[in-house]
């Protein structure tokens, strides 16, 4: 694995900024524009997962960092779990919950290979 020195250049963070970001502008265009509530948990929980990875990337060490990425992997099943509710309530299309779903999923399946990789390589801290 290559050595990063900000957490800015982790694929998996930037990855993760772009889903958040896309959250905020979908939820702006979409029937959840005006429901506040859902609107404003579905974008805490997707800026989350960005966020506890820069935060655990942060204290430069690896107990930490995978403890912190098992946060922000909890947030994208959050993510997914909202997005569910929300196409069975008839509150997204459902192609934009096949986009945001299958993408979420797949940003938790990279957060869960990190953790493994940080908990089981033997590398320095």
């Amino acid at each position: 694995m290559a050595t990063y020195n900000s957490f800015t250049d982790l694929p998996i963070w930037v990855e993760a900024v772009d889903f958040a970001a896309d959250i905020y502008k979908f939820c702006e265009t979409s029937r959840l524009r005006t429901d506040y509530r859902m609107k404003d948990q579905l974008r805490a929980a997707s800026s989350s997962v960005p966020a506890n990875i820069a935060e655990g990337f942060e204290y430069r060490d690896r107990k930490n960092f995978a403890r912190f990425l098992v946060y922000a992997k909890g947030s994208s099943g959050e993510v997914f779990t909202q997005l569910t509710i929300l196409l069975k309530a008839g509150m997204i299309e459902e192609n934009d919950y096949i986009n945001f779903s299958g993408r979420v999923r797949e940003l938790g399946k990279k957060i869960g290979g990190l953790i493994r990789y940080l908990k089981t390589s033997k590398l320095k801290e």
